[in-house]
């Protein structure tokens, strides 16, 4: 409870100044949350941290901390548990007022933040490798923007070196009419150029020239190159709508956007004498980088033979965000694997001056998705799953749950219904997790209906529609709060806005979901011991406005990690 927490706080300070001396005063009271009901709300351990500095047994401290403790207008008389553990309970007023002002969006704190995220590859198929990039990066924008912060999605996608000679000479080897080609299509082309280049030196050859014909701007080689692009924006746009993501083209800054500036970026840190000349190649080596060997780890930025490598390219991306789009904070989604990569980068940004010491530049790190025997998520043949065919298979394996459970429902309603189900259901299964650890990918338990599951909130929130229509009436406002699980439930909802700033903070979106089940688990226990619709007068009022605050929690947090809340299932 945002308003309510300092406050205790405070007071808890003041009385330790009262009773054991000003300079005790300033000892952080450590409220958390009861781990049982019958404690109460709040627990503090201050009397036995000042046990320690006061010599004296921790309940007697208790004691005296709670006969100075005011707690007037704000909780129950304070109670001693166990060695000296200080409980504190909430008033039920002060837990309706919570619920009451449940507060939206916070305002503009004039501060930009630029999500680097999703990053697929042109010319290739998007895979479940984007799926986690992609929902945690969409969690984490939709959090930050209710936070306050004004928001840039930038898509870096794959579009440019070495591969997109060898396609084109591909092209032109096959006579090909690339304007026929799908998504598809062009995966088979990569494929079959791979080979030519591996098994024909001379096509290898052709393939590196026309690299150069491409980055110099070769009418010709850029047509060819550009039709790839678009065919595979066509691709990604398909995918980012069924995945429900809000990217768009004008998000997509792709590697190609910074080609005029990479020979920049090498002069420039030539200049400052951050580069050393290795192998032929351009090379920084920066203090703390080193093997298990103990030699320096070198970051290329610029190859022996001229050409630039992804390094020039983030570096480049860097100065961008900073220079141009006016980051305060720049965040990348990227998986685990490029930490060190990007420890470097910053690193590197930071001592050429170009990545401000005031400008957090943070790499949200992503685990791998398992399959059910705990190896990486393959298809039979060993091929990385496509997102594509993913996304299809759970959405029908919703309709297959969700089949006979409304016979009056349309079609096209039940097959939105499945879509949102089906879809969600993944979003949440991976967002839930911890994202630094793999997960494993099992569709079975990721659509069940009870559990910490995606469809289990969503079934939370249509039920709640459902009571609200049947009472027929307009929610007004919390004012009876007689019972534990509703105390409970209120207490959950006021703390719904802490929640997402801790997730803006930490950029670790499985805390929204944790919170989320916490909610819907107090209102299961809220509907077994609370009956809504039966109750009568003030009391059924109140209850109803609980559900109403209930529902809007649940929906606000669905929505801000991306899934979507029907209102019937």
């Amino acid at each position: 409870m945002p308003a309510v927490l300092p406050v205790l706080a405070s007071r808890l300070s003041a009385a330790v100044a009262t009773a054991f001396g000003p300079s005790y005063g300033e000892l952080d009271p450590e409220l958390r949350a009861a781990t049982k009901p019958e404690f109460g709300h709040f627990q503090t351990n201050l009397a036995l941290r000042l046990a320690k500095s006061l010599g004296e047994q921790p309940r007697q401290i208790a004691i005296r901390l709670v006969a100075a403790l005011e707690l007037d207008g704000l909780c129950e008389p304070a109670a001693i548990a166990g060695p000296g553990f200080v409980n504190l309970t909430l008033l039920p007023s002060v837990l309706a007022a919570g619920v009451n002002s449940l507060r939206g969006p916070l305002p503009p704190r004039g501060e930009r933040v630029v999500v680097d995220y999703s990053q697929p590859n042109v010319a290739k198929q998007m895979h479940v490798g984007h799926l986690r990039s992609t929902v945690i990066g969409d969690a984490l924008c939709n959090v930050l923007r209710y936070v306050g912060y004004d928001v840039i999605r930038q898509n870096h996608v794959g579009d440019w070196g070495t591969q997109f000679g060898m396609m084109v000479e591909q092209v032109l080897s096959e006579q090909l009419q690339v304007e026929s080609l799908d998504i598809e299509g062009m995966q088979q082309l990569y494929q079959r150029g791979r080979k030519h280049f591996d098994s024909d030196p001379t096509f290898a050859d052709r393939s590196r020239a026309r690299v150069v014909l491409l980055q110099s701007g070769d009418a010709g080689t850029r047509a060819i190159w550009q039709t790839m692009v678009q065919v595979s924006l066509v691709e990604f746009d398909r995918l980012y709508a069924k995945l429900g993501s809000p990217l768009t083209r004008a998000d997509v800054v792709g590697e190609s956007a910074y080609n005029d500036q990479l020979q920049v970026v090498v002069d420039d840190l030539a200049a400052a004498g951050l580069l050393t000349e290795s192998g032929g190649a351009q090379c920084a080596f920066l203090p703390g980088f080193t093997g298990r060997d103990g030699s320096p780890l070198p970051v290329i930025v610029q190859k022996s033979d001229g050409g630039f490598g992804y390094s020039a390219t983030d570096l480049a991306a860097v100065r961008h965000r900073v220079d141009d789009l006016h980051a305060d904070r720049i965040v990348y989604v990227v998986d685990h694997r490029q930490a060190l990569h990007f420890q470097q980068i910053f690193a590197l940004a930071r001592a050429a001056g170009w990545l401000p010491a005031t400008t957090p530049a943070e790499h949200v790190a992503f685990g791998t998705v398992l399959d059910t025997a705990g190896k990486p998520f393959k298809t039979r043949d060993g091929d990385t799953v496509r997102l594509a065919s993913l996304l299809d298979g759970a959405v029908a394996r919703a309709a297959a749950l969700l089949e006979g459970r409304d016979d009056a429902m349309a079609e096209s309603e039940r097959l939105a219904i499945a879509e949102a189900v089906g879809i969600g259901a993944i979003k949440y299964a991976d967002l839930s997790n911890d994202r630094i650890n793999d997960y494993v990918f099992d569709l079975d338990r990721m659509v069940a209906m009870t559990g910490n599951t995606g469809p289990y909130l969503q079934y939370a929130h249509a039920r709640l529609t459902r009571i609200l229509a049947k009472a027929g009436e307009v929610p007004g406002q919390v004012t009876v709060l007689a019972e534990p699980a509703e105390q409970r439930l209120a207490l959950l909802l006021a703390g719904f806005g802490d929640s997402v700033v801790q997730v803006a903070e930490t950029l670790q979106p499985h805390r929204l979901c944790t919170y989320l089940y916490d909610v819907a688990a107090a209102l299961s226990a809220f509907y077994e011991s609370c009956p809504v619709l039966t109750s009568a007068g003030e009391v059924r009022a109140s209850r109803l406005a609980l559900c109403a605050a209930t529902r809007r929690v649940l929906q606000d947090g669905l929505g801000l990690l991306g899934i979507t809340a029907p209102d019937t299932m």
